[in-house]
């Protein structure tokens, strides 16, 4: 079992516990390094890393960065950033701007579709306003018992097709993995299972084109083993790390207890023949030790 998580989410973002009680989980987990990973923002690696410091564990600061490519929407984990970086700290600023503008028409949509009292519903959920996001919303339609759990509601209502999805044109590829690399960190393209999958997922070709033009930009690591992932994704996707000589990441994506694809901690072993993405970061974890 792998003691690495490279990526959750606390309450800054869409995960449902503050920065300090993700740290907590994940230590009672098993976890001895630990990346927080919100989206779009990095206002909780403070606290992370105090949590992480008293409970002796090594933490790394990171984020997860949405990123619109072709007609798709990725999301990039930046591991080992440094969060007063100024060209990042501008760039997340100008990702989160639009996220209000969105929410409000995902609440008119929703509204359509013969659900009210989406848009109020949904920023009760969020304890940071700045990033209402779709799972929010679907917290909410949870509350208000239109689908029995927020996966049936990202599948009924909030992905592409259908009555709650909204399109949103969020930061580039290169400028994206530019940030990254210029604040010292490693860019990691996340959960590249989720954009294969449903009506809409890109096919093999197109993950090929992709991860040709992540490398072409600097990115250096893809996530094997994710929470969404199967094992025979695993499996797949430690292939692509070596055809394109990528290091290998791993990380629950932990949202919240009893919400998420899995929990903190205990991942499987990476597929033989994975180059794990720490091995290019020993001064990364010294310095975050130190």
């Amino acid at each position: 079992m792998l003691d690495y998580d490279l990526h959750c989410h606390s309450n800054i973002s869409d995960g449902m516990l503050t920065p300090t009680e993700v740290v907590e989980r994940a230590a009672s987990r098993g976890v001895k390094v630990l990346a927080l990973t919100d989206h779009d923002d990095m206002d909780g690696l403070d606290e992370a890393r105090d949590a992480a410091i008293r409970l002796g564990m090594t933490f790394i600061n990171g984020v997860e960065i949405s990123v619109s490519w072709r007609s798709h929407t990725l999301h990039v984990v930046g591991l080992g950033i440094t969060p007063e970086y100024p060209p990042l700290v501008e760039g997340l600023r100008g990702v989160r701007s639009g996220r209000g503008q969105r929410a409000q028409k995902m609440a008119d949509e929703l509204a359509k579709a013969g659900i009210g009292g989406a848009l109020e519903g949904a920023y009760r959920y969020a304890s940071n306003p700045n990033m209402i996001s779709r799972t929010h919303f679907a917290r909410y339609l949870v509350e208000a018992r239109h689908c029995r759990d927020v996966r049936s509601v990202f599948n009924r209502y909030l992905v592409k097709g259908k009555p709650g999805y909204v399109p949103h044109t969020w930061s580039t590829l290169p400028d994206v993995i530019g940030w990254i690399r210029g604040s010292g960190g490693i860019a990691v393209l996340a959960h590249p299972g989720r954009y294969m999958s449903g009506r809409v997922g890109m096919g093999k070709k197109t993950m090929r084109e992709l991860l040709v033009e992540f490398v072409e930009h600097g990115g250096l690591a893809i996530e094997v083993v994710t929470g969404s992932h199967t094992p025979e994704q695993y499996a797949e996707f430690a292939r692509y790390a070596r055809e394109f000589g990528l290091l290998c990441s791993c990380g629950s994506d932990f949202h919240g207890p009893g919400e998420s694809f899995r929990d903190m901690g205990r991942l499987p072993d990476f597929p033989l023949g994975c180059r794990p993405v720490w091995e290019s970061w020993q001064q990364l974890v010294s310095l975050a030790a130190a």
